[in-house]
């Protein structure tokens, strides 16, 4: 049996503790959390395989702190919580309990996560599903909670990011009506938006440049 002798506070980290023996160097460092748990106060006595089991444990749990701070900033993927851990140095089996955890208290849901991004592309970066499909796999999320995420985004939304992105783009085109109009297809096509949506939104956007152009002369005729 090993017998702590002192318990000091971390000067730097002031949620983590350094146990000590009898020697100078520390027997283990806890977050305070461990240590409470484990009753690792001075005078108490435990066995080498005991104090590593107690060191295996602030690891996993250290992996996980690290990762609910880590999402404070926003929602993250458990892909995404993964290479963060993996950039910090854990070891591969406390990254996936700490993932495993989240993912069991719904901190984290790749699924949740992949239908509120869906929403803010088709809102806010006026991107097809296609594309979205494709960034949230880039993000980690499975092929299949991807495509679900897809699907579920509303047919009307999307037309509507399609034709307000077609409406910024025409005007930037150069050419004649019908080079611009194969421009403006290959734009929103590589923006990830169907075919179907693709037609309605070159549609919808010629037929208001040619009420403008129309209005416009109607203008000159009477200034005339």
């Amino acid at each position: 049996m090993i017998e702590i002798q002192a318990v000091k506070q971390d000067r730097k980290d002031r949620s983590r503790y350094h146990i000590h023996g009898e020697g100078e160097e520390p027997l283990l460092t806890v977050h305070k959390d461990i240590l409470i748990r484990h009753e690792l106060l001075k005078g108490h006595a435990f066995t080498e395989d005991e104090l590593a089991a107690i060191g295996d444990e602030d690891s996993r749990y250290r992996a996980y702190i690290k990762a609910v701070a880590f999402l404070g900033a926003k929602p993250r993927t458990s892909k995404e919580i993964e290479q963060y851990l993996q950039r910090k140095e854990f070891e591969p089996e406390h990254i996936s309990s700490a993932v495993e955890r989240l993912e069991s208290e719904h901190i984290v849901d790749d699924e949740e996560y992949a239908r509120k991004f869906a929403a803010q592309r088709i809102k806010y970066a006026n991107k097809g599903r296609r594309w979205i499909k494709q960034e949230l796999q880039q993000r980690g999320v499975s092929k299949q909670a991807a495509a679900d995420a897809a699907d579920a985004i509303d047919k009307e939304a999307e037309r509507e990011a399609a034709v307000k992105a077609a409406g910024k783009k025409w005007r930037s085109l150069k050419g004649d009506p019908i080079d611009r109009k194969r421009k403006l297809m290959g734009f929103l096509m590589r923006r990830g938006f169907p075919g179907d949506i693709v037609k309605d939104a070159v549609k919808s956007v010629m037929e208001q440049a040619a009420a403008e152009a129309d209005d416009e002369e109607d203008g000159l005729l009477l200034d005339n």
